[in-house]
């Protein structure tokens, strides 16, 4: 695995449309306004998890993805020129897909800036300790409800993968489950063999709700402390959030395809303080799926369509 003094290495500065880019492996970072926003490769995580098994094509402006599952699915995940993910869906044997994300919307390729979208704040009307869910002290079945509850309040459209992303105010409407027993040392996105065990309550949740429902996604977000710039730490958060949700697949089988994730730095602190701090390096989980597919029907198929086949 890379570590991060090779990704500071390979990265690389641009100017392009009067704003800075960092470029690195697996990610692109853009200065622009009062911060940095990250982007990464959606396709990284699923060549990590089966090198073998994974290839891709190019289809007219888009590339598709392939992975093959053990029962004769696949999953197929469609992204631009920089990883961005435009749409990623299950194919069964028989043709029928199931699109879990659909992150696609009119119009030419925007800012991710232009994502943020603005709302008032929620009102919380459930105990805090439920809205934000203590995973050290929480046992599966409160961890379970989190993972499956609807909006703290009434959702009114759907929004697409990169505004819940970029947007604190979408994901406020939403509960979260603090996995606060999973920190990293300073600089690293590794989960050491003793956390990972931590991860057992969680994905047992995840894997029952995406029982339920197939079209469960989950946001794994993943955070660091103030200590370092604020480009390094949003880098390294992103690559903490991605290597949780690595093992939530390779140690507990989680579906990879219902899992994504975000980093946000040192934007969102636990603990206020600008030193180091191990509960500042943490991930949160939040069930997205109400802001993905507000008005969909979640539970079944979509009817088949003629996609392009690997060749």
């Amino acid at each position: 695995m890379r570590d991060f003094e090779q990704v500071r290495t390979d990265r690389r500065e641009f100017r392009e449309d009067g704003r800075t880019y960092y470029r690195e492996p697996g990610r692109i970072i853009v200065q622009d306004r009062d911060g940095y926003l990250i982007r990464h490769d959606e396709n990284e995580r699923f060549r990590s998890l089966d090198p073998r098994g994974y290839r891709f094509e190019r289809q007219g402006a888009d590339f598709y993805s392939y992975v093959d599952r053990p029962g004769g699915e696949q999953i197929v995940t469609v992204t631009n020129d920089d990883g961005r993910m435009l749409r990623r869906y299950l194919r069964y044997r028989d043709g029928r897909e199931l699109i879990l994300i659909d992150n696609s919307y009119a119009g030419p390729l925007r800012p991710v800036y232009e994502d943020v979208v603005v709302l008032p704040p929620p009102e919380i009307r459930i105990p805090r300790d439920r809205y934000i869910v203590d995973y050290a002290q929480a046992d599966e079945a409160e961890v379970y409800e989190a993972l499956t509850a609807p909006p703290v309040v009434q959702v009114d459209r759907r929004y697409t993968l990169d505004q819940i992303r970029y947007s604190p105010d979408l994901r406020a409407r939403l509960r979260s489950v603090d996995i606060n027993t999973i920190t990293f040392d300073t600089g690293s996105f590794t989960v050491t063999p003793d956390q990972a065990a931590k991860l057992s309550v969680i994905a047992a949740a995840m894997n029952r709700a995406i029982r339920a429902n197939l079209r469960e996604v989950f946001l794994i977000e993943g955070f660091t402390d103030a200590v370092g710039s604020a480009l390094d730490n949003l880098s390294l958060s992103d690559r903490r959030a991605q290597s949780v949700a690595t093992v939530l697949t390779e140690q507990f089988r989680v579906p990879p395809e219902n899992l994504t994730t975000q980093g946000y730095g040192e934007q969102y602190l636990k603990v206020n303080t600008q030193g180091p701090s191990r509960e500042n390096r943490r991930v949160v989980v939040q069930r997205i799926t109400p802001l993905l597919q507000q008005g969909q029907d979640q539970g079944q198929a979509a009817p088949p369509s003629p996609p392009p086949q690997p060749r």
